[in-house]
């Protein structure tokens, strides 16, 4: 094994076809590209999603070499998504890395896109400090709203879930109701900060300790646009702001309060965040507020590595590179997946 590693990541697993190289923990190239087409029908098409990723994974994959400065025969392996996510959109990605590891003839890395969110605080940044073990993940996302127990690399154990649907969609179905455009989870966000969180209130829903629920929320938010609506039409025009700080206030409260819980419950005080929420600047302004009220240690990621990327794939790739834990040419795609 030489001292300069050099590994291609490539993400593939929704809308998003990315491709990254990384070279002993630093990330030398990060490309996205996005898949606009999917606004017009306010969710991902997945037939389309994977229609573009054919169309866009070559030329994402020559841009992530040439603005490493290397070519493909200076590359160590070759690490893909395998899962989980949408099955033709993960199979454009598995075929092309498989395809490209088999004609380099070099090593083929399967990565676990959720292992990716968690692994990510280990991309050497400045700025940016990797988490200890063991430590906890809160993993927010559109599909996803997870508590991880993290003791090692590749040894985790989901703690918390949700039981119906992920913290992103709730922030984005909302968005709907309110009459933002898909995707509107940063919208609401980014309303949140004129607004006032304490005008309305929202319940937060009622499940076990470490897991969550977001339906009853979404339906909630529903009937009470529907009522006030009805009364008078102009409400969310004239309130906008304040049911949207009200809405992010009770979100990051509900998910603060199961992250409390988990800390209660095993006594670890380190976290880190992970997913396209944890982009959202509420989460973050209460997780630096823990570390002074609670005394937790907070890892927040970069923004470029909150949403989907292949730095996050490359930096898993590059540790199972190390230990030798590569997978077999005819390894499969997986649309669902565990830890």
């Amino acid at each position: 094994m030489t001292s300069e590693i050099y590994i291609l990541g490539i993400e593939s697993s929704c809308d998003d076809t990315a491709a990254a190289v990384i070279s002993n923990g630093k990330i030398l190239s990060n490309v996205v590209a996005s898949q606009k087409i999917h606004e017009e029908y306010g969710g991902v098409v997945p037939e389309l999603a994977s229609r573009a990723h054919q169309q866009n994974i070559v030329p994402v994959v020559q841009m992530a070499l040439k603005k490493a400065g290397i070519n493909k025969n200076k590359l160590s392996a070759i690490a893909f998504t395998k899962g989980p996510g949408l099955m033709g959109s993960l199979l454009v990605g598995a075929s092309f890395a498989k395809s490209l590891a088999m004609g380099l003839e070099i090593p083929l890395l399967d990565v676990n896109h959720m292992q990716g969110h968690i692994l990510a605080h280990f991309i050497k940044a400045e700025g940016q400090t990797a988490p200890s073990f063991p430590f906890l993940a809160l993993t927010i996302s559109g599909g996803h709203t997870q508590i991880v127990k993290v003791t090692d690399y590749f040894k985790m154990e989901v703690i918390g879930s949700t039981i119906d649907d992920a913290v992103g969609e709730a922030f984005d179905k909302s968005a709907k109701i309110i009459g933002l455009p898909y995707p509107g989870g940063h919208l609401i966000d980014k309303y949140a900060q004129l607004g006032n969180p304490k005008r309305f209130s929202f319940p937060k829903p009622k499940v076990g300790d470490l897991d969550f629920s977001f339906s009853g929320l979404k339906t909630s938010v529903l009937y009470f646009i529907e009522r006030e609506t009805s009364k008078n039409p102009r409400f969310i025009q004239e309130n906008r702001n304040d049911i949207c700080a009200s809405l992010q206030a009770t979100i990051v409260d509900y998910l603060m309060d199961k992250l409390k819980n988990a800390v209660n419950q095993t006594g670890i005080k380190e976290i880190a965040i992970g997913g396209g929420v944890s982009a959202n600047s509420g989460i973050r302004k209460a997780l630096k507020e823990a570390e002074k009220t609670m005394g937790w240690k907070t890892h927040i990621p970069l923004f470029e590595y909150c949403t989907d990327n292949a730095a996050m794939i490359a930096m898993v790739g590059e540790l199972k590179y190390k230990q030798g834990l590569f997978a077999k040419y005819d390894v499969t795609a997986q649309a669902r997946m565990e830890y």
